[in-house]
């Protein structure tokens, strides 16, 4: 955001007491401190050379830093309120196993039926509009990065571990994030334990950091005007004055932009980022420019022309599966019944217009036809229904059966669907039958189903 050149020769060594004159060793043994400082890793005297932007100081490094305060832990509590969408309590949440981060025993909710799309839209859209803005931050204070010595006391020692495991840590949960997104599965590990471990030593970093420097954040906030700051040009444009934490280049060079330009640029990339992403939760249009989302595009047209996340054919479903010989089976207990596709057509039969939200970010609204899911419990008997277990024609997969809590068998729009928008549901969309319940994770509205497990004082 500025030049970042070598400074004429003769010019002040980088790190000098001259550069900094309140800077001073303490918290150590003086004899250790100047220990290290007499022996640099090799460029390291001339780090404050290279890094000359008169832009970097106390104040726009508190702007970011502002910015994603607000904005981090409300992508991780999001994330949060997505694992206990999936229902950890019948081992269906990935990780299964979180030691003593399992959270508190938690039923989700079906009101407001579009509840998880706007967690796991605000997880996945957030966090990829912050990212420039993520990267700003680092670049405000990359020099701090190369100080030499690393550290000069034992609170210094804890916030340059903090400050470890924070960069680390957001720029691991940025990475693999954007890469399931893409499904593009190019790490050795399991994505959904690296991720959930990874966010929460991101947000032990992040209380530690703001525990450390939200006194210094403040301080650099109230230190310039921003009215002012976005009336300043180029010309205008002056380094701050020395800080404690030495973020304001020792060796100021020409700035190259003010700012206010800089502001501008960062907000400019994150409005863009969000603009390719926002679509994923639109039809028409705004899902055509979703170039971040490559399956939450429009895939076609008519009334089952939305987004699949996963074919039958990548799915093992095979026609002669769901032919006329396709039956659904309702157990509870030890009762048992069977019903054929025209047996479930002859029951009351009921519309709603429900969202379908994916993992990876992307939804949309349609309007299905078919049974509830209460009604079929009544067909087989099942009272003091506590949870129903849907199977899937699946021949594998993670996902090919899902565990529903009572509410959700329970509630009025909860249904097995068997007509979308007026038509058949597709063989993609889950044909002959497929559950839709109000705000639950689109992957455990189980498509192509074999069998429902009612399961309470009577269902086992």
């Amino acid at each position: 955001m500025s030049a970042e050149s070598t400074p004429p020769a003769g010019g002040s060594p980088a790190g000098s007491e001259r550069a900094h004159p309140g800077r001073r060793a303490y918290g150590f043994p003086r004899r250790w401190w100047e220990f290290l400082a007499a022996h640099p890793p090799p460029g390291a005297a001339t780090v404050n050379r290279r890094w000359r932007s008169p832009l970097r100081g106390p104040w726009l490094t508190s702007v970011f830093g502002l910015v994603l305060l607000v904005g981090l832990p409300l992508v991780f509590l999001t994330g949060l309120l997505d694992y206990l969408a999936y229902s950890p309590q019948f081992g269906q949440a990935f990780p299964r196993d979180v030691g003593w981060l399992r959270l508190p025993p938690f039923d989700w909710p079906t009101r407001p039926s579009w509840l998880f799309r706007l967690t796991q839209g605000l997880h996945v859209g957030l966090g990829i509009t912050l990212i420039p803005i993520v990267l700003a931050k680092l670049w405000s204070v990359l020099p701090k990065l190369f100080a030499w010595p690393p550290a000069r006391s034992v609170a210094q020692v804890l916030e340059r571990l903090s400050l470890l495991l924070l960069v680390g840590g957001i720029l691991f949960e940025i990475v693999t994030g954007l890469l399931d997104i893409q499904y593009a599965y190019l790490f050795g590990f399991d994505f959904y334990t690296a991720h959930y471990f990874g966010a929460w030593v991101f947000v032990a970093a992040l209380v530690t950091h703001v525990a450390l420097k939200l006194r210094r954040m403040l301080t650099g906030l109230r230190s310039r005007s921003l009215p002012e700051e976005l009336a300043t040009y180029r010309a205008g444009t002056r380094p701050e004055p020395p800080d404690p934490d030495e973020l304001v280049a020792a060796l100021p060079g020409p700035p190259t932009m003010s700012r206010r330009g800089a502001l501008a640029l960062v907000g400019g990339l994150s409005a863009l980022l969000a603009a390719l992403t926002v679509g994923q939760h639109f039809e028409g249009p705004w899902r055509r420019i979703a170039l971040l989302l490559p399956r939450g595009r429009q895939p076609g047209a008519g009334p089952t022309g939305f987004p699949v996340n996963r074919t039958a054919a990548a799915a093992g479903v095979r026609a002669a599966d769901i032919g006329p010989g396709w039956r659904l089976t309702l157990r509870a207990g030890g009762r048992s019944v069977t019903v054929d596709r025209a047996g479930l057509l002859a029951m009351a039969q009921h519309t709603v217009t429900l969202p379908i939200a994916c993992v990876e970010g992307w939804s949309t609204v349609q309007t299905w036809t078919g049974v509830r899911l209460r009604d079929l419990a009544a067909l087989v008997g099942a009272d003091g229904i506590t949870a129903a277990h849907v199977v899937s024609l699946e021949k594998a997969g993670l996902f090919r059966q899902a565990t529903l809590q009572a509410n959700q068998v329970l509630d009025a729009d909860s249904l097995l669907a068997l007509r979308v928008n007026g038509v058949d549901l597709s063989l993609d969309h889950g044909y002959p039958a497929r559950v839709i319940v109000p705000a639950l994770p689109g992957v455990h509205c189980t498509k192509w189903v074999a069998r429902i497990e009612f399961r309470g004082r009577t269902g086992g």
